[in-house]
């Protein structure tokens, strides 16, 4: 299931089912060797992911296509494992598809043996922008749904 809905404010919300439960899908974003291996675009490579995965923590990132590169980096503000995880988000690009400083909140809700996730990142500066990235999280998503898909990412009981 993948849902867009344009929200007042000029908010990006996303909705997705993922067949795993929520402490699997969590601990996706929480450990940097997981996340290069799903969060970047359609015909983007995650070629580095630095985090601190604690509140107060940052992370730093770069996806690349080609030769071309773009980094964008953040402050985690809110980790609840495995319901909730909050955070900044800014290109460091500065053209003028990206944003200043937006607030992401990622949720993580059991339905069953599966997680319904809804990602929300705000504000954005116009339609346009919140439009350009909604494209983009959809295909990051599209890549974390494909790893849950192998299996890969299951831990070992002792990681349980």
């Amino acid at each position: 299931m993948n849902m867009f809905a344009p929200t007042a404010g000029v908010a990006l919300e996303i909705t997705r089912v993922f067949d795993a439960p929520p402490e699997r899908v969590f601990s996706l974003w929480s450990n940097p060797e997981h996340v290069k291996r799903w969060w970047h675009p359609n015909g983007f490579a995650t070629a580095a992911f630095e985090m601190d995965f604690r509140e107060g923590g940052r992370y730093r990132y770069c996806i690349r296509r080609g030769t071309i590169d773009s980094w964008a980096h953040g402050v985690y503000r809110e980790i609840s494992a495995p319901d909730r995880l909050v955070f900044t988000f800014r290109w460091d690009s500065g053209d003028a598809l990206h944003d200043a400083d937006t607030l992401v909140t990622v949720t993580f809700k059991a339905q069953g043996d599966t997680t319904l996730l809804t990602f929300r990142q705000e504000p954005f500066a116009s339609l346009e922008r919140r439009d350009a990235h909604a494209i983009g999280w959809g295909q990051v998503l599209d890549s974390l749904a494909e790893l849950i898909a192998t299996g890969v990412h299951k831990p070992a009981s002792s990681e349980m």
